[in-house]
């Protein structure tokens, strides 16, 4: 009977760290910060995509920030084919 006891407070703990792990991690993002991080992921995304094709001149290991948004999109819309352009598109909103 004391184990079962003992498995229930250790979960108990186990709960209670979790519960406020999550709470202090959380962090509030503004909309517009939320856009770039979804912006910069799929900048990088398409860089990966399309390296060879429009990015050749540029490291393949390239960490893409938000200042590359630009340079991505003028190299898919230059070089990208119909694809890359709609991609530009979408980078651009």
């Amino acid at each position: 009977m004391t184990a079962m006891k003992e498995e229930k407070s250790i979960h108990e703990y186990l709960s209670e760290i979790g519960r406020k792990g999550g709470k202090k991690s959380r962090r509030a993002l503004s909309k517009e910060d939320a856009r770039n991080m979804v912006r910069v992921r799929e900048a990088g995304r398409a860089f990966r995509a399309f390296h060879a094709q429009c990015f050749w001149y540029m490291p393949k290991q390239l960490k893409i920030t938000a200042e590359d948004i630009p340079e991505i999109a003028r190299g898919l819309r230059q070089n990208g084919g119909r694809q890359g352009f709609l991609l530009a598109e979408k980078l651009c909103r």
